[in-house]
């Protein structure tokens, strides 16, 4: 497995990780020009690849110096239980040595305390449309 953030990925090769990983359902996986935002606009992509296989991405945004949002982690199913998440992490803390903030999909809640992340309780969200 080869961590990297130096590799460029397609949006056809992250539609593809997304659905495989099971995020693909919480993305909009059927619309590839948002994927193609999704992508370009984020400043921070960590990748592990076994060969030309893109085996799972971290895509988060960074300031690098006090936080660093993980908007998605995601592994390809065969690839799952095998440390790439937390290798991908870690390659993301090696860019940006700083706090790592995500929301954790309802599959994966029971995940990130086990590799070390502390809940935090006060996270919140709105929509396009809700700010009143």
């Amino acid at each position: 497995m080869v961590f990297t953030i130096e590799r460029k990925i397609t949006p056809e090769e992250y539609i593809a990780l997304l659905n495989s990983s099971g995020l693909g359902e919480r993305r909009p996986v059927h619309d590839r020009e948002a994927i193609s935002k999704m992508l370009a606009h984020a400043n921070l992509l960590a990748t592990c690849w076994d060969g030309d296989t893109l085996a799972g991405a971290a895509r988060c945004f960074s300031d690098f110096a006090y936080v660093t949002y993980c908007s998605d982690l995601a592994v390809r199913a065969e690839y799952q239980r095998r440390g790439i998440g937390r290798g991908l992490l870690r390659t993301v803390l090696h860019a940006a040595p700083c706090r790592i903030v995500l929301l954790a999909a309802p599959k994966a809640v029971d995940y990130y305390p086990r590799i070390g992340f502390t809940r935090h309780p006060s996270a919140w969200t709105i929509l396009p449309g809700e700010l009143r």
